[in-house]
């Protein structure tokens, strides 16, 4: 009998190297991501480790003027929490990588990728969609720009950039000042328009700034 085959007729004694990879590696990813204490090396082969991203938390989130208390899984995006927790829908999920914009929201005032925050980080937070731009029946100026200069074609992207756009149009508008195509386009640079509606989105943007603006080339 060969040694190989004595070695396998033999019972297995010890921990294997595969065990031991599979059970204290994982323990160890699980202690980084998470801060939490090392877990003890006994008793992790073979056993099944804590998923501490899978772990329920509850967190109030300040979403359009409004505070929510909701319950979540801590790996939560704040972008899965709006839309199937709040039922707010504005915001799309499209590359889910922070590379489209069209799941940007205002945090403090400031447009961030949603798909890209984890909901317990926006705790705290003032969070705005594009569903609470709007006073009542009265629409935000940059929503009712992108009426008027039809900035859309399929419009899957344009809460993204109606939403990336409003700070910049709150400032221009509170220090009344004109604002140029370059800002305008540096407003939107995160956000994607696979249909080609560009220049009608930078007219509306104008507009929504200046009060009036003609269509750029």
């Amino acid at each position: 009998m060969s040694r190989s085959q004595h070695e396998a007729d033999q019972p297995r004694r010890g921990v294997s190297r595969r065990y031991f990879l599979k059970g204290v590696g994982g323990g160890v990813a699980a202690t980084i991501a998470t801060g939490a204490p090392p877990l003890p090396a006994e008793g992790l082969v073979g056993a099944a480790l804590p998923a501490p991203a899978f772990a329920e938390t509850t967190v109030r989130l300040d979403v359009n003027g409004s505070v929510r208390e909701v319950a979540i899984e801590a790996r939560s995006t704040l972008l899965s929490v709006l839309r199937n927790k709040l039922d707010l829908t504005g915001a799309k999920p499209v590359c889910d990588r922070g590379e489209c914009g069209a799941c940007t929201v205002l945090i403090d005032g400031r447009p961030a990728y949603s798909c890209m925050t984890l909901a317990a980080d926006a705790e705290g937070r003032k969070i705005t969609t594009v569903e609470g731009l709007a006073k009542g029946d009265e629409l935000h100026p940059i929503q009712a720009a992108f009426v008027e200069c039809d900035g859309y074609m399929c419009g899957f992207c344009t809460p993204g950039h109606v939403v990336a756009l409003a700070p910049l149009v709150d400032r221009a508008r509170a220090e009344k000042r004109t604002v140029s195509l370059d800002e305008v386009r540096t407003a939107v640079a995160g956000n994607v328009c696979r249909c080609g509606a560009a220049p009608r989105i930078f007219e509306a943007g104008l507009r929504a700034c200046n009060g009036t603006a003609s269509r750029p080339k």
